[in-house]
């Protein structure tokens, strides 16, 4: 049973076919459905969506702000992704530029690290996304106590 996630973004993005071909064609995104005429699409990839939106009058907008590039300014999204190299390297044949270059980031949660391998970069309207795959859980090395 697939449950739906309980959380879906969805980017107000300022060419959409430019965008859904970002999405689709170079990341790896499936469309789960489209309305053309609205210059909206649902987007699926290993169970992350996302919702895309073009900024136009075809669609009634929740503006809060002034819409400067780039979009979505002070957050970003983690993407886990099956194979974090093959897409890193996806992005490099297409040269398109990397924000964050491939790393290996261990995060401490609770009592234990949990590795990441990931890279970083902008849609084309700017929202910062972070695709990484899970390399493994280790628990922290202590310091040795000082007598």
């Amino acid at each position: 049973m697939n449950k739906k996630p309980m959380l879906i973004p969805e980017f107000k993005v300022v060419d959409y076919s430019k965008s859904l071909d970002f999405y689709t064609q170079l990341v790896g995104f499936e469309v789960l459905y489209e309305r053309p005429e609205e210059d909206f699409a649902m987007l699926e990839m290993n169970h992350a969506r996302l919702m895309i939106e073009g900024i136009s009058s075809k669609t009634r907008s929740w503006f809060v702000g002034q819409l400067e590039r780039p979009l979505g300014r002070g957050m970003h999204l983690q993407i886990e992704v099956n194979d974090v190299s093959h897409l890193h390297q996806r992005f490099k044949e297409e040269e398109y530029p990397i924000f964050l270059d491939l790393e290996e980031k261990w995060y401490r949660v609770k009592d234990q690290e949990v590795g990441h391998r990931q890279f970083l970069v902008q849609d084309p309207d700017g929202y910062l996304l972070r695709f990484f795959e899970e390399i493994g859980r280790r628990f922290p090395i202590k310091e040795k106590q000082k007598f």
